[in-house]
């Protein structure tokens, strides 16, 4: 079958990857892909925000398949833009995507189906927000209902920073519309992991879990960010609990979505933490992690192309006989410009990917492209992921930052660390 990805990332990278090994997978477009990207897809610039533009490059492409990486245009509608086409797509409706788009959606849909959450209350007013505040005390969650890039969340250690943040978001001044509503949610202790499935209604393939490094710094200090690395599987992640979520959560979820009568198709993204009295729902996303999907894609077994295209068209139980992951774990390091989560430069010269990949390494392109004489330069914050799957974590680790060290690009950094609750109980293996 010949497949359309949209997006520019190094999830797309990803997914562009393990597409491109799957035996069914004839021809391979990207809108609007990167310089990895482009050597595995044939790359068309159309912008993930552009809907009428993408909607066009498929009527001229006419893919069997189109799959969408980014959760803005999902939230958009661009999956429902092309299924009146007549487009088999892997990604969700723009109802089901309220499940990411719409915080203040998702909590009550937590709460209409007893799904294990924090508890909660969402603010359109800033003086009745801070008021709750004041009455809940710190520590204390607060979130822009909208999409954010990921960065809309406060996890606030006193009151005074809740109420800022949720005075800030309420104004317009931090996110604009995406915090036209906020959601102030109960602080839960405990670790966090991504658990993903492919869905189908309410059938669904697990994938896996898999633990992001969000904090820029080594032992996890400093500012968030949108993923400094990952590995898969996560520590905590027994196959008691696995059954646990797939029973409690994700089926639950599903059917839930399917009763209110926005059934749920493609990727479901589960944020959960471990608590005393077991994982609890952060959020959902409706697509892939970045950089949890380059482990995963890593450890994928089987057509991935045949899974998705089942996916797409309800048949998802015809691709169960042909998929595993494997046994063994995977590890992706981020390399983001100096300066990432705040201001960065632009336009540096990297050198040394050749020598970078194989020897059990990938190296996935996330914010490059080709400068005017061709060079791959740096344009975005987080800019790699170098990724390395093994026996053992320790060992993917090694193969990891042993490519990262022979890519040179003095002004990018990363965290020397990943994986290193899973190495270590207290400190950085």
């Amino acid at each position: 079958m010949d497949i359309l990805v949209i997006g520019g990332g190094g999830r797309e990278h990803a997914l562009c990857w393990r597409l491109a090994q799957s035996a069914s997978c004839e021809k391979l477009y990207c809108a609007p892909g990167n310089p990895g990207i482009a050597d595995v897809a044939d790359c068309h610039a159309v912008s993930v925000d552009d809907i009428a533009g993408l909607v066009a490059l498929a009527k001229k492409l006419k893919p069997d398949l189109v799959v969408v990486g980014p959760e803005a245009p999902l939230v958009a509608g661009l999956a429902d833009a092309l299924r009146t086409e007549g487009f088999a797509v892997f990604g969700p409706s723009k109802a089901a995507a309220q499940l990411e788009g719409s915080k203040a959606f998702l909590k009550d849909f937590f709460a209409r189906h007893n799904l294990p959450t924090a508890e909660y209350k969402t603010f359109t007013d800033a003086d009745a927000a801070c008021a709750y505040i004041d009455a809940k005390g710190a520590p204390i969650v607060v979130k822009t209902s909208g999409l954010a890039a990921g960065k809309g969340v406060t996890v606030a250690m006193s009151v005074g920073e809740a109420k800022q943040a949720a005075r800030d978001m309420l104004s317009g001044a931090a996110f604009g519309d995406a915090g036209k509503t906020i959601v102030i949610e109960e602080f839960l202790e405990g670790e966090e992991i991504s658990y993903f499935a492919i869905c189908s209604g309410t059938e669904f393939l697990p994938l896996g879990s898999a633990q992001d490094h969000k904090r820029v710094g080594d032992g996890d200090t400093g500012p968030n960010t949108g993923g400094m690395g990952a590995y898969s599987p996560a520590r905590l992640m027994t196959p008691a609990m696995e059954k646990l979520v797939n029973e409690t959560i994700i089926a639950p979820t599903l059917k839930g979505m399917a009763d209110e009568g926005n059934p749920f198709s493609g990727v479901l993204f589960a944020g959960l933490m471990v608590t005393p009295q077991g994982p609890k729902l952060l959020e959902y996303n409706v697509r892939f992690g970045d950089p949890e999907c380059q482990t995963l894609m890593m450890r994928l077994e089987g057509d991935f192309a045949a899974m998705l295209m089942a996916a797409a068209q309800g048949k998802l139980a015809e691709a169960k006989a042909g998929f595993s992951m494997s046994v063994n774990p995977s590890l992706c390091v981020v390399m983001a410009a100096q300066g990432y989560p705040g201001t960065y430069k632009k336009g540096t010269i990297i050198r040394g990917l050749e020598d970078a990949a194989g020897k059990g390494a990938h190296v996935f392109h996330a914010g490059t492209k080709r400068d005017a004489d061709k060079h791959i330069v740096a344009d975005g914050g987080r800019v790699l992921g170098i990724t390395a799957t093994a026996p053992d974590l320790k060992a993917a680790r090694t193969i990891a930052y042993g490519a990262v060290d022979r890519i040179l690009w003095p002004e990018g950094f990363c965290r020397r660390d990943i994986g290193w609750r899973a190495l270590s109980e207290d400190k950085a293996a």
